[in-house]
């Protein structure tokens, strides 16, 4: 049975649970003893989390740095998450020409890893999507492209328009799915914006109508749940917001604090959307 599309399942799942909140999943050696501790604590913290959020993004370069058990970890994460019926965001940033894009995109969003999303950087140039977005639309997966990111450091290459060029590309591309769309009307060309840019998330919610957002930054980063509402669409839709230290690692490797923290951005995600209606 083919996968529904993959903004369709977050949107319904967002609806269904009322959460808007994603679940970061960045598991870090130092934290732990051991890396058997570490595997316990990240699949602890992923199966007490998973019924308050509407996706889970495991960080790639996180599980690289562990090597093959990293890896391995990272396919039990993805299967673990698949049984929960958790949308996976896998957060690689791939971006290359011609064969490699075209390897990088089958690699993460087929096969396996079929009906997931994949974060693309696009500053190879816009041909450099093509792949990615042609391989996330076979296998019911998606994209999401970055456009504004959380870092500070942004502004050295995505300032003087730079973004704003790359969400109409975006859009542009969105655009041609047309009666392929979700029935939330969200295409399989998502955008990340980082939710440290409270200011002009109604912007690029605007300007950037058919993408699912993924606003990275809250907790760690310094980006509060009360200034995101203006991501959403008015059904409270179109957007997830994604915590990862501030979740995992929320006090230590306390568990409970982490379902804690996750019922806490979840509720404040909520009422701002709330306060907003």
């Amino acid at each position: 049975m083919p996968l529904l599309p993959f903004a369709q399942r977050l949107s319904e799942r967002t609806l269904a649970l009322n959460t808007r909140l994603c679940l970061g999943l960045d598991p870090r050696a130092g934290a732990y003893g051991s890396h058997a501790e570490l595997r316990v604590h990240t699949l602890e913290v992923l199966n007490a989390c998973a019924g308050l959020v509407a996706c889970v993004k495991p960080q790639l370069a996180f599980y690289e740095a562990l090597g093959l058990p990293g890896m391995e970890l990272l396919e039990e994460v993805c299967g673990v998450a698949h049984g929960l019926e958790l949308p996976i965001i896998l957060d690689a940033k791939r971006g290359d020409i011609g064969s490699t894009a075209e390897a990088y995109a089958t690699a993460w969003l087929s096969g396996p890893h079929a009906g997931a999303a994949l974060t693309v950087n696009p500053f190879l140039g816009f041909e450099t999507l093509q792949p990615f977005v042609e391989v996330a639309r076979q296998n019911g997966g998606a994209v999401f492209v970055l456009v504004k990111t959380s870092n500070p450091g942004q502004a050295d290459l995505q300032g003087g328009g730079v973004s704003e060029k790359v969400a109409d590309e975006l859009t542009r591309l969105g655009a041609q799915e047309d009666s392929g769309l979700s029935s939330t009307g969200l295409s399989s060309v998502g955008a990340v914006v980082g939710a440290t840019h409270p200011r002009e998330l109604a912007d690029w919610r605007r300007r950037m109508p058919y993408a699912p957002l993924l606003l990275p930054g809250l907790g760690a980063q310094g980006a509060k749940p009360g200034d995101l509402a203006g991501a959403f669409f008015p059904g409270g839709t179109g957007a997830v917001v994604s915590a990862s230290r501030g979740v995992q690692y929320a006090s230590g490797l306390d568990v409970k604090a982490a379902v804690k923290a996750a019922e806490s951005f979840r509720d404040e995600l909520n009422a701002a959307l709330e306060s907003r209606s």
